[in-house]
């Protein structure tokens, strides 16, 4: 999480998204840093709105405006499950060495999930609050430039990125079965990122 208080501004750090890499180009122009643990380096809004937007207002007086990015639910899981392949992860529950992508979103789409596949959701991540807080940009991980020419506009600052925190690149395919299962379960996650403008 980063916040830009001259700004009015706070960036949410949604998992696979590309923010580590905007941690590090912006982190020196941030006021604020949230970069460890990852609980709360990754903070949804509940959390965002539950400790750090109670601070602001009642110490600055100050409202904040929010901005996160979401990624395509297909593509951010196929991130996800590259990520857990990777060769640090051999011999960890959460790891998908042995477990083809197909068989990851099934498991994802289960009641009860596996370790390797307990990844969260990006539109509970997301989700506006009770009280109104609720994110004010919201951009598509796909549409990156956009997100750049907003931050820079709106921090007046060029923002040079470098690829962070990658996962391995692999062809990844899911059955029309589970792609029908996984959009059915969690149609709540395709309805959030369709409603982004493009």
């Amino acid at each position: 999480m980063l916040v830009f208080f001259k700004e009015r501004l706070v960036l949410l750090s949604v998992p696979k998204t590309g923010t580590t890499a905007l941690h590090t180009a912006l982190r020196a122009r941030a006021d604020m840093v949230i970069s460890s643990p990852p609980d709360l380096k990754h903070a949804p809004l509940y959390r965002y709105n539950r400790w750090v937007r109670p601070m602001f207002q009642r110490v600055c007086d100050a409202e904040m405006e929010v901005v996160a990015v979401m990624r395509e639910p297909i593509s951010w899981l196929g991130s996800w499950y590259r990520f857990r392949r990777r060769p640090f992860m051999l011999g960890k529950d959460n790891a998908t060495t042995n477990i083809e992508f197909d068989e990851f979103v099934r498991a994802y789409c289960k009641g009860k999930q596996p370790p390797f596949a307990n990844v969260g959701s990006q539109a509970v991540f997301l989700a506006a609050q009770p009280n109104g807080c609720s994110v004010n940009h919201l951009f598509k991980y796909e549409k990156q430039e956009r997100l750049i020419a907003f931050l820079q506009q709106r921090l007046n600052t060029e923002i040079c990125l470098k690829k962070e925190n990658v996962s391995p690149v692999m062809e990844l395919s899911l059955s029309s079965k589970t792609e029908t299962i996984l959009r059915r379960k969690y149609a709540d996650e395709f309805t959030l990122y369709r409603s982004i403008g493009l």
